[in-house]
């Protein structure tokens, strides 16, 4: 009897044990999933940013376009061009953004482009076409403290545009003032353009000039979204929301021709690195 007993207790003891287990591993909440970033956490170099500062009546210009177009097809996935009409030669195409990022460049005389906004010699960021080239190498062959990745949806039917983007610091930036910029730009816009036949007839269709990588709108602002943490091991990430219009400065906004660039910047000068998004229409 008393081994019986003994037994029945032994057995109790072990069901509530097993009870309590049992429910605590039921009672206790599901942990969140970790989130699935996109953008590498691998130290890379720099990618290139050109912003191109053009206008119809600049006869130079499509000479610009060119040398841009062939930076980029050399350089696939490290060099973007960004082409802003402004100043006295864009009577068309220009942005309520395109003054203010035109005058701390220091250029006089069209076309003028920035390298990442990098001041090469003297102090002006501007430089003759004729450099382009050889700024966009040494660029390239320098290590980035931040990585940038972007992905794009366009929805058709709303023409709502939703931009998520995340940067990934390598490296401590050298400026504890970082922004992030996101560009949409617009291809295949034909219009009129001086100097197009001569230096540039590969983007001449009849009498009208193909426009490419022409800036219509910026998500964040004249100077960017204000990154706080730019430390090594930190992660920004941001999410814009934008309703495409039908028309810009009375350019149809045509959905299949949008692009998006993101770049980060110390201050309002210096492009760290950048990126295209993958853009999917849905």
């Amino acid at each position: 009897m008393k081994t019986n007993f003994r037994l029945m207790a032994i057995a109790a003891i072990f069901a509530a044990a097993t009870l309590a287990v049992s429910c605590t591993k039921e009672d206790e909440p599901e942990k969140e999933p970790e989130p699935q970033h996109f953008v590498s956490k691998t130290p890379s170099n720099k990618n290139v940013i050109i912003e191109e500062y053009t206008g119809v009546n600049c006869g130079y210009c499509p000479d610009g376009h060119r040398i841009v177009n062939e930076l980029m097809e050399a350089n696939p996935g490290r060099v973007w061009g960004i082409n802003i009409h402004t100043g006295q030669y864009a009577v068309l195409y220009s942005t309520e953004w395109g003054s203010a990022l035109a005058a701390q460049t220091g250029l006089t005389g069209y076309p003028a482009g920035t390298v990442n906004r990098h001041v090469f010699s003297g102090s002006k960021t501007a430089l003759n076409r004729n450099l382009w080239n050889s700024a966009a190498s040494q660029i390239m062959a320098q290590p980035a403290p931040v990585n940038v990745a972007a992905r794009c949806t366009i929805n058709r039917s709303t023409r709502v545009m939703t931009v998520d983007v995340e940067a990934y610091y390598t490296d401590n930036s050298s400026a504890e003032m970082n922004y992030l910029n996101v560009a949409v730009l617009q291809n295949n816009i034909l219009g009129r353009q001086n100097g197009g036949s001569t230096y540039n007839p590969s983007q001449m269709e009849g009498s009208q000039y193909r426009h490419m990588h022409m800036l219509r709108t910026l998500l964040s602002g004249q100077w960017g979204d204000f990154i706080r943490t730019t430390t090594k091991g930190s992660l920004f990430t941001k999410t814009y929301t934008y309703t495409i219009p039908a028309q810009i400065s009375d350019v149809d906004m045509v959905l299949e021709d949008l692009e998006v660039i993101a770049f980060v910047t110390e201050s309002h000068q210096e492009i760290l690195t950048g990126c295209k998004a993958t853009v999917v229409l849905k």
